[in-house]
């Protein structure tokens, strides 16, 4: 007779949420636990949740290749921290690159799907490694980013339609608004206005086709108006090209087709906002975690931040589908796309299988809360 597991699963998937969700330390985990007198400690904990990892790595693996399928990629990343590559940094000679990143590719289409990357490459190359899935039959995907250089994908870029973000142009008046308060005073009065139209369309609830219409009716003249007053005023030489307020007239108007792709394309988003916000969970875990050892600890961070946060955004508790995933591990590795967010209720069901539920009490202190192991 095989002995049960010194862990429930549900520890194991809480522990993963707790750490990877709410930016908790393992050492604060530890200390509160020593508190309950149920001291579970750092390395045990990684352990555990290492496993969780194990589980969904197939389906995390599978997502990427049904991600370069959708319709819309919000592209974006931040900077990360990996000791091992640290201390890379610090070798003679160093190596060629010495920057660390979390890139979030956040898919929209027919599944909503959210993915994170962490290692040495930028937004682009991870793009670029996730387009390289793509159907060659579909029509490029749109690309919403910040048009930035490190953002731009170098190998597959035919796949790809670039839509940039209207509030990272609108920040560059922002920035510079007390040197030149009326001209940046007239941008910004002008993109308000369109996001005023954009907040109809939303109320209403117009189909993508409804709203391009709008848009057009309404969005365009404004957006023509500024483009021609800009033009006007550097022509004019009532802005000096070099000037801060010069600089900001140019990135509009070098990334103007971009930036109004949602004057022609049906519903093409105005910014990357969606991005930004789905990067705030790595933001939390690194302001309260720090860093990761190494590589392979990134990856299983990847592994779990995108589960939870594609779980997240089609309404599926986390903690129950990685439950699910564990008790099945076997299942998942034969074939993960039965396996994914949106669906994993069904194949319970087709198995006969009631959903594995995370039966952690919610209030902290008791047995089974947040990180509190409980021996089975």
């Amino acid at each position: 007779r095989q002995d049960p597991e010194t862990y429930a699963v549900s520890v194991k998937v809480t522990l993963a949420v707790a750490h990877f969700h709410l930016g908790l330390p393992f050492k604060r985990i530890e200390s509160f636990q020593n508190l309950m007198g149920m001291p579970l400690p750092d390395a045990t904990q990684w352990d555990l949740i290492e496993q969780v990892a194990d589980s969904a790595y197939p389906v995390f693996e599978q997502l990427k290749s049904l991600g370069a399928q959708q319709a819309l990629v919000y592209q974006d990343d931040t900077g990360a921290r990996i000791l091992s590559l640290i201390k890379e940094n610090q070798a003679d000679p160093p190596p060629e690159r010495k920057a660390m990143y979390t890139t979030v590719l956040r898919f929209e289409g027919e599944r909503t799907i959210c993915l994170y990357f962490t290692g040495r490459c930028h937004a682009g190359e991870n793009l670029d490694a996730i387009l390289a899935h793509r159907d060659p039959d579909l029509p490029p995907i749109q690309w919403m980013s910040d048009a930035l250089a490190a953002n731009t994908p170098k190998h597959h870029l035919d796949r790809a339609l670039d839509l940039n973000c209207l509030v990272h142009g609108r920040r560059q008046f922002t920035d510079i608004d007390a040197f030149f308060p009326d001209e940046c005073e007239r941008v910004v009065d002008a993109i308000a206005e369109v996001y005023r139209h954009e907040a109809h369309c939303k109320d209403q609830q117009l189909a993508a086709a409804q709203r391009l219409a709008y848009h057009q009716a309404h969005s365009a003249p404004v957006m023509t108006d500024l483009e021609v007053w800009m033009q006007q005023q550097l022509e004019d030489k009532l802005v000096e090209p070099n000037s801060r307020l010069g600089g900001a007239f140019a990135y509009l108007l070098k990334h103007w087709e971009a930036l109004t792709r949602f004057l022609h394309i049906p519903g093409a988003p105005l910014d990357n906002n969606c991005a930004e916000q789905a990067l705030k969970m790595i933001l939390r875990y690194r302001n309260n975690s720090l860093f990761y050892k190494n590589e392979h600890g990134a990856y299983v961070g990847d592994v779990i931040t995108s589960s939870i946060e594609t779980c997240r955004l089609n309404g599926i508790n986390p903690l129950d589908y990685l439950s699910a995933l564990m008790h099945n591990r076997s299942k998942v590795f034969a074939d993960p796309t039965a396996w994914f967010p949106w669906n994993y209720r069904e194949t319970l069901q087709a198995m006969e299988q009631p959903v594995p539920l995370c039966n952690s009490p919610p209030i902290i202190g008791h047995p089974g809360a947040i990180g509190v192991a409980v021996p089975q």
